[in-house]
């Protein structure tokens, strides 16, 4: 089949390369422009346009998909089917209209669930134990066309969003090419979404990266993890801010503290509402990332010492 990919992140590339190894005609690739990166503000490729570049497919990096350019290029090109995982731009009717196939999305939940733009994150920072991939028919609502067909994981106890991401995207490669497979003989079947089941993953920032140690040790535990590997869950400690990377739920038993006190430095144990957190990884300010017994070897620390 002729197809045009369209996606952005890392997530999106399993899925162009199972396209290509699949035997599909790809004929060009759609993805954001570069963007300059790290200290030396280097301008540098999305990992899709990189995975495209390694398969010989020519690359479009248009700024807008509604000025008309995008769709232009489309109609020359004639694709029967558009495939797009996490492009990050909204697709005009026009070109949803396109292909004979249609436009189809691989996305990282199971819809209606969190329709937006983190549904891999929210569903670990809720502590969901169930999530997975979507695939469906694309319409111009965001995440709201008609379901064509599933895939479930279980997320563990301990699973931080970028884990649950790395498994999820190879799960996405699978189901999008068992997807085209029943397009291509004509025995897939769509459903449509319940809109009243619905709910939605806003993206991710700073400002919720503070953490309460008045909520329950699974409500901490669930935003360290659901905030790994980005933007991380912070806390204070001694007037010094700290990442905290990883924990472990109810590591310490019969012992009680105050919300945010250290009732144990051997594991390293915080004291929630409901419960405590072991600290597995944190970082402070201005430092590298460390696991917590050298951290506390170069940071002395008592027990009933408090993160505020």
């Amino acid at each position: 089949m002729k197809v045009v990919f369209m996606g952005t992140p890392d997530f999106a590339v399993p899925c162009l390369e199972r396209l290509v190894s699949d035997g599909h005609d790809v004929a060009a690739v759609f993805t954001q422009p570069d963007k300059p990166k790290g200290r030396g503000y280097t301008l540098t490729p999305p990992p899709v346009k990189v995975c495209a570049m390694e398969h010989g497919i020519e690359v479009f990096q248009p700024k807008s998909m509604k000025d008309g350019e995008a769709l232009e290029i489309l109609k020359k090109i004639e694709p029967q089917l558009i495939v797009v995982v996490a492009f990050g731009k909204i697709l005009p009717k026009e070109i949803l209209d396109l292909p004979p196939y249609g436009c189809i999305n691989v996305h990282g939940s199971l819809l209606p669930k969190y329709r937006g733009a983190a549904p891999i994150q929210w569903s670990v920072l809720n502590g969901d134990k169930i999530t997975g991939i979507t695939t469906m028919y694309m319409d111009v609502g965001l995440d709201t066309g008609d379901m064509l067909l599933k895939s479930e994981t279980e997320i563990g106890e301990n699973e931080t969003s970028g884990e649950l991401y790395d498994r999820m995207k190879v799960m996405g490669a699978d189901l999008l090419s068992e997807t085209i497979k029943k397009l291509e003989d004509g025995t897939v079947t769509r459903t449509k979404q319940k809109d009243e089941e619905s709910s939605y993953a806003s993206m991710l920032d700073k400002s919720m990266c503070r953490i309460d140690w008045n909520q329950s040790a699974e409500k901490v535990h669930n935003k360290v993890r659901g905030l790994s590997p980005w933007p991380v869950a912070v806390a204070e400690l001694n007037g010094k801010k700290v990442k905290i990377h990883k924990t472990l739920l109810n590591s310490v038993s019969g012992k009680k503290g105050d919300c945010g006190e250290i009732i144990s430095l051997n594991p390293f144990v915080v004291a929630c509402s409901d419960g405590a957190v072991e600290i597995l990884e944190l970082q402070l300010e201005g430092k590298k990332r460390m696991n917590s017994k050298d951290f506390l070897m170069g940071h002395r620390l008592n027990v009933g010492d408090r993160f505020s």
